[in-house]
């Protein structure tokens, strides 16, 4: 087998780069969360609305951290989960790991909903994917996992640090 070190790195990674780029845009569109809170029959803001999938998934999570996954100030998240809080859906707590840090978690009353939008995400995903054979959708998804596990697990030092001048 042969490894990634070979001539068609540049083209093939390009390619790669491309494809993760179309993926991001059309996950970002407004459009797609309002098409989706439609389909599960539920109603919240779309700012919001990212914000409670992402407290379903990752959580219990700190508003910093939180913040980070989202791409948006902290302050912002804050109070947007505030707004979570306000409407039953997340609760904050004080962190197992670290007291001085206070969690989002979501109720019942969120995971419901997150549920319903799990269930509606998975029938879209179904209708995109029909005429896939099962055998390459097993293989995209190790093979994104496999991605997705490189990326989280890279140093941060393999970036260069814009505030260094040197």
């Amino acid at each position: 087998m042969k490894s990634v070190q070979n001539t068609h790195f540049s083209s093939q990674f390009n390619s790669l780069h491309k494809s993760i780029l179309d993926i991001i845009t059309v996950m970002n569109r407004p459009q797609r969360d309002e098409i989706l809170l439609k389909a599960a029959g539920l109603s919240l803001e779309r700012a919001l609305f990212s914000l409670l999938i992402s407290i379903a998934k990752f959580g219990p999570i700190g508003i910093v951290e939180l913040a980070d996954c989202a791409g948006r100030d902290h302050t912002t998240v804050s109070r947007q989960v505030a707004r979570l809080e306000e409407l039953g859906l997340v609760v904050r707590q004080t962190g197992k790991r670290d007291r001085r840090i206070r969690e989002a978690v979501v109720t019942d009353k969120g995971r419901m909903m997150t549920d319903r939008i799990d269930q509606t995400r998975e029938q879209i995903g179904r209708t995109i994917l029909a005429d896939w054979e099962e055998e390459d959708l097993g293989q995209l998804v190790v093979l994104l996992r496999r991605l997705a596990d490189a990326m989280l697990d890279a140093p941060r030092t393999l970036l260069p640090d814009p505030t260094d001048n040197g």
